[in-house]
């Protein structure tokens, strides 16, 4: 019941002929009344947008919506105005099946990048869909690409008795700002656009903005938040909205590190934790450049504790610090101190770095900043499934 958790939605999804393959490939999600309530958006930081955010961006331009149609298979980026008005289409379909206005429907697409939508299958599939929604489910599992597995959470909002349920799908191209995604959520909390939107933005910051896979930031990235108010709490205090914030962000964590396990090709989950920095801004610098570094993701896939690329990425990542302070451990062994290597138990080490899920913790001795990302190892299966167009 992951989007639909949150009392006043509804959604399905179904297979209308986008995928070659026969897939699953359409999702909706709509109020239950079919009436617009607060909504709010976080974007794609790409200059090159897809048709989709395009369209979604001015139908958010008054901070409500009613629905959000989802495709997957074709992004419907790198387009034109033809794809601009397939996208609105898309927006139109899903108001005239639902019995809402055009400019409450927000559009979601992932998938190849600079092919035309097949728009035969979404004038056929969007109406049927429309009419007989089948659940939240059918719908996390129809914006799947290379995904193999649906992404879903719920949180309460604590305090309250309101809830935030949330669907996402990603797998690659996932690096900040954000990662390759769609994602939608739904809370039933009472709460108006403008707080909706800043609980939103801080909470992709301290999530999906905190996820690297092979630093590529989409065309198409998106999350939205729905706000029905069905359950009758009101979010008017700072208590009630950092409750609110809390639990967007909680949300939206689990769905990234559902994303970074799943992600192509990937053998390891990896967290790089950096403390000591001047600011939490240079700790972000430094870990970023951590995650992104294809030397550092290689040795973790051959599981190899090469601290001297951790090293050497946080040098030039742009964050000041003394490198013959630095302290590096993988999986709480220390083999780093001082900037030089420690002595550490070196087959105890060995058997930590054949664990699925790695933390390398690196402390720069340089103030109290701290920062988090996760991301994950390069592997010949991702090489693999992006040697082609994919």
């Amino acid at each position: 019941m992951s989007v639909t958790a949150a009392m006043g939605f509804a959604a399905g999804g179904s297979a209308c002929g986008i995928k070659a393959g026969g897939g699953p490939d359409l999702a909706i999600v709509t109020t239950e009344t079919r009436g617009p309530v607060p909504a709010a958006g976080v974007f794609t930081l790409n200059l090159a947008q897809a048709a989709p955010v395009q369209v979604s961006r001015k139908h958010l331009h008054d901070a409500h919506a009613t629905a959000v149609v989802l495709s997957s298979g074709n992004a419907n980026a790198a387009t034109g105005e033809q794809g601009r008005a397939d996208a609105l289409r898309m927006a139109e379909l899903t108001a005239l099946g639902l019995g809402c206005d055009t400019t409450d429907v927000l559009v979601c697409s992932t998938g190849l990048i600079g092919y035309p939508m097949p728009m035969y299958a979404l004038e056929s599939g969007i109406p049927v869909l429309a009419a007989k929604l089948n659940g939240s489910t059918a719908a996390a599992n129809a914006i799947l690409t290379t995904d193999s597995v649906s992404k879903e959470a719920v949180v309460s909002i604590e305090g309250t008795n309101a809830v935030i349920g949330g669907m996402a799908k990603g797998a690659a191209m996932l690096m900040p700002s954000m990662a390759t995604m769609l994602a939608v959520l739904t809370t039933d909390a009472e709460v108006d656009p403008s707080t909706l939107q800043t609980a939103l933005t801080r909470a992709v910051d301290l999530s999906f903005n905190q996820l690297c896979v092979d630093a590529c930031t989409s065309t198409n990235d998106t999350v939205l938040v729905l706000a029905s108010g069905a359950s009758g709490a009101g979010i008017t205090n700072r208590n009630e909205f950092h409750a609110l914030t809390d639990a967007l962000t909680e949300v939206c964590s689990s769905l990234a590190e559902q994303m970074a396990r799943d992600a192509e090709g990937a053998s390891k989950l990896a967290r790089i934790t950096i403390r000591g920095a001047r600011s939490d801004s240079q700790a972000r610098l430094a870990a970023r450049s951590v995650a992104r570094s294809q030397l550092v993701q290689c040795s973790l896939n051959g599981e190899d504790p090469y601290w001297g690329r951790v090293l050497s990425e946080l040098g030039v990542s742009g964050a000041i610090f003394d490198p013959e302070s630095v302290d590096i451990s993988f999986n709480g062994i220390v083999c780093c101190r001082n900037g030089i290597a420690a002595a550490h138990d070196a087959v105890a080490l060995a058997g930590a770095m054949t664990e699925r899920d790695i933390h390398i913790e690196c402390t720069l001795n340089a103030g109290n900043g701290r920062a988090s990302v996760l991301f994950t190892d390069l592997s010949h299966a991702y090489i693999d499934e992006n040697r082609g167009t994919s």
